[in-house]
């Protein structure tokens, strides 16, 4: 019994330590840390987007579990390459590069198809990098 005890000791001082040394700096209280905590990091996107952007990679390459690990990594090398609002326009232009009509103008302009071809061509590299097949890269195009 005592050994447990001592060995429960032990374990509760470990994570009181790690929880310490892993604490954010803000929770230190430290003004310049606030001020960074404040503002969101470089090339950061938002957790719903990110979520949004693995649902519809898998709605894409099936729902098996390895694909969570695979469309996260796809993201990732997104977010470092483009920062959220550039991710945005250039996922814009190319989801609706062939929209018809007179809504779809905006789309079809030489600048937009540029932009939306070289998001295909980010996210194509990305797949490659991350393990993804290429049928569904084909199919957006």
């Amino acid at each position: 019994m005592r050994l447990m005890r001592c060995a429960m000791m032990a374990l509760g001082c470990f994570a009181a330590i790690s929880a310490a040394v892993s604490a954010p700096a803000w929770a230190a209280g430290d003004e310049a840390a606030s001020v960074s905590a404040n503002s969101p990091p470089a090339n950061n996107y938002p957790t719903q987007g990110r979520v949004e952007y693995v649902l519809s990679c898998m709605d894409e390459n099936g729902h098996e579990f390895a694909n969570i690990y695979k469309c996260s990594c796809v993201v990732d090398k997104m977010a470092a390459a483009l920062n959220y609002d550039q991710f945005v326009d250039e996922s814009t232009f190319a989801r609706y590069a062939s929209l018809g009509g007179e809504g779809g103008a905006e789309f079809r302009t030489d600048h937009a198809r540029a932009r939306g071809k070289d998001f295909r061509a980010l996210q194509a590299k990305a797949y490659r990098a991350c393990g993804l097949g290429t049928q569904a890269m084909t199919a957006a195009k």
